[in-house]
């Protein structure tokens, strides 16, 4: 499976900011997915016994360990630098480029975003079940996963958040550009997107049939807060359907140099330009 065609990376300064712009353009799946900001160390997750939630892909095991903690500044201290690279899609396949960045991560005390496409945790014989807005049943713009694809990325899923990492979504089909495309989707399109992107994820072991294998350590309900569009298409009315559905941000957008601040109730963590 090829990597889809999507660039971003970005630098971000506190005082004199420069982040990068990330693009994207269809391909096939899965491999586009990160989004890495410095953290501090966080205290690992208490330990507690495992709820399974549905099926058995997911369940709850406490409070996530290694979150970031964030510090006041004090008078006159310059704010920390962040640094934000891109892949979206957040699958696992024959490039490894999803282990490679945990490896990134780790090596450079940061945490990252992966924003997941629900396709690539359905499997290829059971691609009827998405039920794209505006096309025809069992379409995608990027394929969707096999068997081994799919138990390679929720290996990688679950170190991913175990290490303090957060997934997001970057929904499913990634239809952009085109007729029905996620820029001519309505709210109503948007909300039945985002449930089928979760339910993906929800039900893996049932679209696979992995039952043996360890459920991911998280509560994707709970989990999800956020996300990025295809092609960076469609913004406006997926942030009317991301904040009825309680996201706390989106990072759909392009813009200057500048602080995340809220619009329209989410967060706005716009990618940045990188004046050069």
């Amino acid at each position: 499976m090829a990597a889809t065609q999507r660039i971003a990376a970005g630098v971000a300064l506190a005082a004199a900011c420069a982040t990068a712009l990330a693009g994207c353009a269809g391909g096939t799946p899965p491999s586009h997915a990160t989004h890495t900001v410095k953290k501090a160390e966080g205290a690992p997750a208490p330990k507690t016994a495992v709820r399974l939630i549905g099926d058995g892909s997911t369940s709850y095991t406490g409070a996530q360990p290694h979150l970031p903690r964030p510090e006041r500044l004090k008078p006159g201290q310059k704010p920390p630098q962040f640094v934000v690279f891109s892949w979206d899609g957040a699958g696992e396949d024959s490039q490894k480029l999803f282990s490679h960045f945990r490896k990134v991560s780790k090596a450079n005390n940061a945490t990252m975003t992966y924003f997941l496409s629900g396709v690539y945790m359905l499997p290829e014989d059971k691609r009827d079940l998405y039920r794209p807005p505006q096309h025809s049943a069992g379409s995608s713009e990027i394929g969707f996963n096999d068997q081994q694809g799919i138990e390679d990325t929720v290996k990688q899923l679950r170190g991913a958040w175990l290490e303090g990492n957060e997934i997001g979504t970057h929904f499913n089909g990634h239809f952009c550009g085109t007729e029905g495309g996620v820029g001519q989707w309505s709210v109503a399109d948007w909300k039945s997107e985002i449930a089928q992107a979760k339910s993906f994820v929800k039900s893996w072991k049932t679209n696979t049939g992995l039952k043996k294998e360890s459920a991911l350590p998280f509560d994707y309900d709970k989990e999800l807060i956020g996300a990025r569009t295809p092609c960076l298409e469609g913004r406006q009315n997926f942030m009317k359907a991301a904040r009825q559905l309680g996201f706390r941000y989106d990072t759909s957008g392009v813009n200057d140099q500048l602080w995340p601040q809220k619009k329209e109730g989410l967060w706005d963590l716009s990618m940045q330009l990188v004046p050069f």
